[in-house]
């Protein structure tokens, strides 16, 4: 049997309906880690569905954390042939947002899988459990083929990536033997390019945090008072604007990376974002000046206003507000310590004279930066696989723009990374009318079956 035979295989999975099988049992279980009553739900989709799917595969499954508590556990599946071979650890999150039934089209569902045209419909779908079904679909593949993997591979599938993966560093770093590795090959997020599949080795880090004015208790008559009382809102807008211009240029030097490395810019020089066909149109000449679109959301930090409020919007009143606050958000690359942000913040208003302004850290979904370099020889290797199969070279991606717990595999358990993505960017991640695309669900199959019969193979990296 061949490296052929598994592909063919794979895309028999697909064509035959097996994975739509498989997805609607799983999208069929509300796993919101947001709603602290899902408990019950992430058990039973870790210690029931996916615990059942690879012990048929002879992986030997340990439930860990706090199952009581969601968010709080992992599953850990592993299937140890040859201590010579490498070690693949692969990674999936069970835990959707909130499902948002009112708002899904007429006919959908998000715990029901829908097939309309190309698109596969279903909360989870896209993010994260139509990816990690594709990719155990793959290892199925390969195994029913070749009769074995020819390398160890561990799974971890987690519970509260929603959330910020509150469980997931402790339980790493207690279980380092456990989920010792190689390399991590995960999926999770889109491709950068519908049309071309995407390798990518890191993620940008996020830090949430508010900028706030209180100047006083209660508002007050904008007729008696209005003049006389400085505003709130209109101290945190003109703060504001000190930070970042009306064109999107950060004006703080201490949250900017100091450079672009080169071998960065060279494998993104051919890399182009696509919005895809519901996304929006991208503003060209928003952000960092001399930089390209790609560069701005792969290789540099940006500085957002998530949200925004003086007084009651809903329901304004004749009153000086008492307090205004902004919600924002920093999201940045390897380069530059988190920890400088917000003292170089600080100090950036208190020179421009805003030492009314407060900052307020938040700690909820913070992630780290990391990055992988396209040298690296995974991804060289990875690369010439996909290229194998497919016959198309993918997009080399250093990081992604958006977060993962990626941190936790570099960093406690020391190991390169790997992200495949099987999504696109006009997936409705996050919102009403999630789904995947047929075409690349099948392609991604094709994809990860030739990436695990290769990793069976000799030739491999070393790690």
């Amino acid at each position: 049997m061949t490296r052929e035979d598994a592909i063919t295989r794979a895309r028999a999975y697909f064509d035959e309906g097996g994975f739509e099988v498989d997805l609607s049992r799983r999208v069929a279980i509300p796993t919101e880690s947001k709603n602290s009553e899902r408990a019950q739900e992430m058990r039973a989709y870790l210690d029931g569905e996916m615990r059942r799917e690879l012990e048929a595969m002879d992986y030997d499954c340990v439930l860990l954390g706090d199952s009581d508590t969601v968010g709080m556990s992992i599953l850990v599946a592993s299937r140890i042939e040859d201590a010579s071979r490498p070690t693949v650890l692969t990674y999936g999150h069970g835990d959707v947002i909130d499902g948002m039934d009112p708002s899904w089209e007429e006919g959908l569902s998000p715990w029901e899988v829908t097939r309309r045209g190309d698109r596969i419909y279903g909360r989870g779908a896209a993010d994260n459990k139509g990816q990690h079904t594709i990719n155990t679909g793959a290892l199925s593949c390969v195994l029913e083929t070749r009769g074995r993997l020819g390398f160890n591979s561990k799974i971890l599938i987690e519970t509260g990536e929603e959330i910020g993966s509150p469980g997931l560093r402790d339980l790493c770093a207690a279980h380092r033997d456990l989920l010792s590795a190689d390399v991590l090959i995960g999926s999770d997020g889109p491709r950068i390019r519908q049309a071309r599949p995407s390798i990518v080795m890191g993620t940008r880090g996020n830090l949430n945090f508010a900028l706030e004015v209180d100047l006083r208790e209660g508002g007050h008559h904008s007729g008696n008072w209005g003049g006389i009382l400085a505003n709130p809102g209109v101290i945190l807008a003109h703060a504001l604007t000190s930070i970042i211009s009306s064109n999107g240029h950060v004006h703080v030097d201490g949250i900017k990376p100091p450079s672009i490395p080169e071998s960065v810019r060279t494998a993104l020089s051919d890399v182009r974002l696509e919005s895809g066909d519901d996304g929006p149109t991208i503003d060209g000449e928003w952000g960092e000046s001399g930089l390209s679109t790609t560069e701005r959301v792969l290789a540099w930090n940006t500085f957002e206003i998530l949200a925004m409020t003086a007084g009651d919007p809903d329901r304004p009143v004749n009153a000086v507000p008492p307090r205004a606050v902004a919600h924002c958000q920093i999201r940045y690359v390897v380069g530059r310590d988190p920890a400088e942000f917000l003292p170089a913040l600080r100090a950036h208003l208190d020179d421009h004279g805003f030492e009314q302004v407060r900052i307020v850290p938040r700690k909820d979904a913070a992630f780290a930066a990391t990055r992988l370099d396209p040298e690296h020889p995974w991804a060289q290797w990875a690369a010439a696989s996909v290229e194998l199969t497919l016959g198309m070279k993918p997009d080399l991606i250093p990081n992604a723009g958006g977060s993962l717990p990626n941190d936790v595999f570099t960093e406690t358990l020391g190991m390169p990374t790997l992200w495949v993505p099987h999504s696109y960017a006009s997936c409705s991640q996050h919102a009403p009318n999630e789904h995947l695309l047929g075409p690349l669900v099948r392609q991604g199959l094709e994809i990860m079956t030739g990436l695990f019969w290769d990793i069976g193979e000799s030739g491999t990296p070393e790690a």
